[in-house]
Protein backbone atom coordinates (compact mmCIF):
# COMPACT_ATOMS: atom_id res chain seq x y z
CA UNK A 1 0.00 0.00 0.00
CA UNK A 2 1.37 3.25 -0.98
CA UNK A 3 1.82 6.03 2.08
CA UNK A 4 2.17 9.99 -0.46
CA UNK A 5 -0.75 10.17 -2.97
CA UNK A 6 0.02 10.11 -6.56
CA UNK A 7 -0.34 13.30 -7.47
CA UNK A 8 3.08 13.65 -5.04
CA UNK A 9 4.71 11.23 -6.87
CA UNK A 10 4.00 13.04 -9.85
CA UNK A 11 5.25 16.62 -8.77
CA UNK A 12 8.35 15.04 -7.59
CA UNK A 13 9.45 13.59 -10.92
CA UNK A 14 8.24 17.03 -12.62
CA UNK A 15 10.98 18.60 -10.75
CA UNK A 16 13.86 17.53 -12.65
CA UNK A 17 12.30 17.37 -16.10
CA UNK A 18 11.35 20.78 -15.70
CA UNK A 19 15.04 22.21 -14.76
CA UNK A 20 16.67 20.18 -17.14
CA UNK A 21 14.23 21.06 -19.83
CA UNK A 22 14.13 24.89 -18.50
CA UNK A 23 17.85 25.14 -19.14
CA UNK A 24 18.14 23.53 -22.14
CA UNK A 25 15.60 24.86 -24.21
CA UNK A 26 16.26 28.53 -23.12
CA UNK A 27 20.31 27.96 -23.80
CA UNK A 28 18.82 27.48 -27.18
CA UNK A 29 17.41 30.85 -26.89
CA UNK A 30 20.09 32.19 -25.67
CA UNK A 31 21.95 31.64 -28.59
CA UNK A 32 25.47 29.85 -29.51
CA UNK A 33 27.14 32.30 -27.73
CA UNK A 34 26.20 30.67 -24.31
CA UNK A 35 28.52 28.08 -23.08
CA UNK A 36 26.12 25.83 -20.71
CA UNK A 37 29.67 24.37 -19.37
CA UNK A 38 31.46 27.53 -18.20
CA UNK A 39 28.11 29.79 -17.58
CA UNK A 40 26.08 29.79 -14.87
CA UNK A 41 21.86 28.85 -14.94
CA UNK A 42 21.01 31.79 -13.24
CA UNK A 43 22.50 34.06 -16.79
CA UNK A 44 19.83 32.51 -18.65
CA UNK A 45 17.10 33.60 -15.66
CA UNK A 46 18.92 36.94 -16.10
CA UNK A 47 17.05 40.24 -17.20
CA UNK A 48 17.53 40.66 -20.62
CA UNK A 49 18.49 36.81 -21.95
CA UNK A 50 17.31 35.43 -25.03
CA UNK A 51 15.58 33.07 -22.75
CA UNK A 52 15.10 34.43 -19.64
CA UNK A 53 11.24 34.05 -19.47
CA UNK A 54 11.47 30.00 -20.39
CA UNK A 55 14.48 29.90 -17.57
CA UNK A 56 11.88 31.85 -15.07
CA UNK A 57 9.00 29.83 -15.75
CA UNK A 58 10.98 26.94 -15.40
CA UNK A 59 12.24 28.25 -11.91
CA UNK A 60 8.67 28.93 -10.71
CA UNK A 61 7.61 25.26 -11.89
CA UNK A 62 10.23 23.65 -9.85
CA UNK A 63 9.99 25.73 -6.94
CA UNK A 64 5.99 24.88 -7.27
CA UNK A 65 6.69 21.32 -7.52
CA UNK A 66 9.02 21.25 -4.61
CA UNK A 67 6.31 22.93 -2.64
CA UNK A 68 3.41 20.39 -3.38
CA UNK A 69 5.89 17.37 -2.73
CA UNK A 70 6.76 19.06 0.64
CA UNK A 71 2.91 19.22 1.42
CA UNK A 72 2.45 15.65 0.35
CA UNK A 73 5.15 13.71 1.85
CA UNK A 74 3.31 12.69 4.52
CA UNK A 75 6.13 9.68 5.68
CA UNK A 76 8.59 12.51 6.69
CA UNK A 77 9.33 14.18 9.33
CA UNK A 78 7.72 17.63 9.76
CA UNK A 79 10.95 19.79 9.80
CA UNK A 80 12.25 18.27 6.62
CA UNK A 81 8.93 19.13 4.91
CA UNK A 82 9.72 22.51 5.68
CA UNK A 83 12.90 23.12 4.51
CA UNK A 84 12.10 20.79 1.34
CA UNK A 85 9.21 23.78 0.59
CA UNK A 86 11.32 26.19 2.06
CA UNK A 87 13.72 25.82 -1.01
CA UNK A 88 10.84 25.71 -3.44
CA UNK A 89 9.80 29.01 -2.06
CA UNK A 90 13.49 30.07 -2.86
CA UNK A 91 13.31 28.55 -6.22
CA UNK A 92 10.84 30.82 -6.67
CA UNK A 93 11.68 33.88 -5.62
CA UNK A 94 14.14 33.70 -7.96
CA UNK A 95 11.99 35.65 -10.11
CA UNK A 96 11.95 38.44 -8.34
CA UNK A 97 15.78 38.84 -7.58
CA UNK A 98 17.19 37.37 -10.96
CA UNK A 99 21.33 38.13 -11.81
CA UNK A 100 22.67 40.35 -14.03
CA UNK A 101 23.97 39.54 -17.27
CA UNK A 102 27.42 40.88 -16.11
CA UNK A 103 28.72 41.03 -12.43
CA UNK A 104 27.09 39.97 -9.25
CA UNK A 105 23.57 40.60 -7.69
CA UNK A 106 23.96 40.61 -3.17
CA UNK A 107 20.04 39.50 -3.32
CA UNK A 108 20.34 37.05 -6.18
CA UNK A 109 23.57 35.77 -3.99
CA UNK A 110 21.81 35.20 -0.47
CA UNK A 111 18.30 34.01 -2.08
CA UNK A 112 20.76 30.79 -3.87
CA UNK A 113 22.71 30.14 -0.67
CA UNK A 114 19.41 29.88 1.39
CA UNK A 115 17.44 27.42 -1.14
CA UNK A 116 20.86 25.47 -1.62
CA UNK A 117 21.34 24.92 1.93
CA UNK A 118 17.45 23.79 2.72
CA UNK A 119 17.72 21.59 0.10
CA UNK A 120 21.07 20.54 1.39
CA UNK A 121 19.69 19.97 4.98
CA UNK A 122 16.37 18.91 4.06
CA UNK A 123 17.23 14.74 3.54
CA UNK A 124 18.46 14.91 6.92
CA UNK A 125 15.95 16.51 8.56
CA UNK A 126 13.47 14.59 6.83
CA UNK A 127 14.56 11.28 8.81
CA UNK A 128 11.75 9.52 10.20
CA UNK A 129 11.99 6.09 12.18
CA UNK A 130 9.51 3.74 11.95
CA UNK A 131 7.47 1.45 10.02
CA UNK A 132 5.79 1.80 6.37
CA UNK A 133 2.20 3.64 7.04
CA UNK A 134 0.61 2.59 3.74
CA UNK A 135 -3.31 3.95 3.33
CA UNK A 136 -5.90 1.48 3.33
CA UNK A 137 -7.20 0.03 -0.22
CA UNK A 138 -10.37 1.41 -1.67
CA UNK A 139 -13.32 -0.60 0.27
CA UNK A 140 -10.78 -1.67 2.64
CA UNK A 141 -11.49 -0.86 6.40
CA UNK A 142 -8.42 0.68 8.21
CA UNK A 143 -7.21 -0.45 10.87
CA UNK A 144 -7.40 1.10 14.39
CA UNK A 145 -4.15 2.46 15.48
CA UNK A 146 -2.18 0.99 18.09
CA UNK A 147 0.42 2.13 20.20
CA UNK A 148 3.65 0.48 19.90
CA UNK A 149 7.23 1.60 20.35
CA UNK A 150 8.92 3.10 17.91
CA UNK A 151 10.05 0.47 15.00
CA UNK A 152 13.51 0.12 13.94
CA UNK A 153 14.97 2.60 11.54
CA UNK A 154 15.44 -0.50 8.71
CA UNK A 155 12.04 -0.42 8.41
CA UNK A 156 11.28 2.81 7.37
CA UNK A 157 10.48 4.22 3.64
CA UNK A 158 14.57 3.73 2.12
CA UNK A 159 15.12 7.36 1.04
CA UNK A 160 13.93 8.54 4.67
CA UNK A 161 16.41 6.01 6.56
CA UNK A 162 19.60 7.74 8.12
CA UNK A 163 22.31 6.56 5.68
CA UNK A 164 21.06 6.90 2.50
CA UNK A 165 19.75 10.51 4.06
CA UNK A 166 22.90 11.71 5.56
CA UNK A 167 24.76 10.35 2.40
CA UNK A 168 22.81 12.61 -0.40
CA UNK A 169 22.88 15.46 2.03
CA UNK A 170 26.68 14.90 1.92
CA UNK A 171 26.77 14.37 -1.52
CA UNK A 172 24.75 18.07 -1.80
CA UNK A 173 27.40 19.42 0.38
CA UNK A 174 30.15 18.33 -1.39
CA UNK A 175 28.44 19.90 -4.53
CA UNK A 176 28.50 23.15 -3.06
CA UNK A 177 31.59 23.17 -2.35
CA UNK A 178 33.01 22.14 -6.06
CA UNK A 179 30.40 25.04 -7.58
CA UNK A 180 32.21 27.66 -5.23
CA UNK A 181 35.96 26.32 -6.23
CA UNK A 182 34.03 26.13 -10.00
CA UNK A 183 33.16 29.77 -9.92
CA UNK A 184 37.03 30.71 -9.02
CA UNK A 185 38.15 28.34 -12.07
CA UNK A 186 37.53 29.03 -15.47
CA UNK A 187 35.19 27.07 -17.58
CA UNK A 188 33.61 24.51 -14.77
CA UNK A 189 30.82 26.61 -13.30
CA UNK A 190 28.14 26.27 -15.26
CA UNK A 191 28.30 22.49 -15.62
CA UNK A 192 29.17 22.32 -11.55
CA UNK A 193 26.15 23.96 -10.51
CA UNK A 194 24.06 21.61 -13.47
CA UNK A 195 25.12 18.67 -11.47
CA UNK A 196 24.65 20.29 -7.87
CA UNK A 197 21.25 22.06 -8.96
CA UNK A 198 20.41 18.32 -10.68
CA UNK A 199 21.33 16.31 -7.38
CA UNK A 200 19.25 18.42 -5.69
CA UNK A 201 16.01 18.35 -7.69
CA UNK A 202 16.50 13.99 -8.28
CA UNK A 203 16.47 13.41 -4.57
CA UNK A 204 12.82 13.99 -3.74
CA UNK A 205 11.59 11.78 -6.59
CA UNK A 206 13.96 9.25 -5.26
CA UNK A 207 12.05 9.88 -1.94
CA UNK A 208 8.53 9.81 -2.86
CA UNK A 209 9.37 6.46 -4.70
CA UNK A 210 10.60 4.49 -1.58
CA UNK A 211 7.74 5.92 -0.02
CA UNK A 212 5.03 4.89 -2.99
CA UNK A 213 7.13 0.99 -3.03
CA UNK A 214 6.36 0.82 0.96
Amino acid sequence: MRSVPLWVLFSAVSAPVLLVGGWTASAVLQGPGYDPASTTISVLAADGAGGYWVMTSALLALGACHVVTACGLRPAAPLGRVALAGGGLSAMLLALFPAPLSGGSFPHGVVVAVGFSLLAVWPVLAVRRGACAGRPLPGQAALPPVRSAPSPGPSAPWGLRPGPSVGASVLMWVGGAWFLLALFLPGTAGAAERVLTFGQSFWPPVVVLSCVRC
